[in-house]
């Protein structure tokens, strides 16, 4: 699905998103996420194991809400499928902190002990709801 200006705008700024997965009894879990793009994809960085990665590990299915809280009245949903995958050299974590909290702020990901992995999860939108 291809992403209009006003989502992509949406997902390129500062705003805060809500990820929300499916619990092993079809429960929502919903989590605040930074939120990056890769053209029409939506990335994000998670520590794995944590309850939302097992949660897409198991089912893919997702829903994003992102919100300018400048207006709240501006936001996007983007619904779809995850997948998930090793954050190479954590290049997703450092890139996603040093734009929402400004340049060094990604060195306490490059820091991290090997022991602790990171994922990047890649939202493909397949149906979008936008109030812009």
């Amino acid at each position: 699905m291809v992403l209009n200006d006003a989502v992509r705008e949406l997902l390129d700024g500062k705003n805060p998103a809500v990820l929300t997965t499916l619990n092993p009894d079809g429960s929502p879990q919903s989590s605040v996420v930074w939120v990056g793009r890769e053209g029409d994809q939506v990335v994000i960085s998670s520590t794995g194991g944590l309850r939302k990665v097992q949660n897409l590990l198991r089912d893919p299915r997702a829903s994003l809400l992102v919100i300018d809280p400048a207006d709240s009245g501006r936001y996007a949903e983007l619904r779809g499928t995850v997948q998930v995958a090793e954050d190479a050299g954590r290049e997703v974590a450092i890139r996603l902190a040093e734009h929402y909290e400004g340049d060094g702020a990604g060195q306490e990901y490059a820091d991290l002990p090997a022991e602790v992995q990171r994922v990047v999860l890649r939202l493909t939108p397949t149906k979008v709801h936008a109030h812009t």
